[in-house]
């Protein structure tokens, strides 16, 4: 259902966009976000919206520095990310939820595969 791309190396202070491509039916009826999760640690919210007005919320540790948007013609979701640390090294999943303005992992329906961000210093 959805299908997550774009990640790889970059060193700090770089960019990576993530792309998010969704087969849902209806994609305006539901919240997408993105969630990362580093190696030993809780799946975190990373940035997302919700299906009521679609404005984009984040996390303290990206805020300044991700970009969220989404193209409901073309039902999908970017992540722009930049002044890459470090820290931002995980798994980054996009995710699809039901329910308005989800931040929390159990509330979320669908799934991506997630894909590598990997910052050297």
């Amino acid at each position: 259902q959805l299908q997550a791309s774009g990640g790889g190396s970059v060193q700090a202070g770089g960019s990576l966009k993530l792309s998010c491509a969704a087969s849902v039916r209806t994609f305006t009826r539901y919240s997408m976000a993105w969630f990362r999760q580093a190696p030993g640690k809780e799946r975190e919210f990373v940035a997302g919206d919700g299906w009521s007005g679609f404005t984009v919320s984040y996390s303290d540790s990206v805020k300044g520095r991700f970009t969220m948007s989404r193209d409901n013609a073309q039902k999908t979701v970017d992540l722009e990310m930049n002044s890459l640390k470090p820290d931002d090294t995980a798994i980054y999943y996009c995710a699809a939820s039901t329910t308005d303005r989800a931040t929390r992992a159990r509330l979320f329906d669908y799934w991506g595969q997630g894909t590598q961000v990997t910052v050297s210093s």
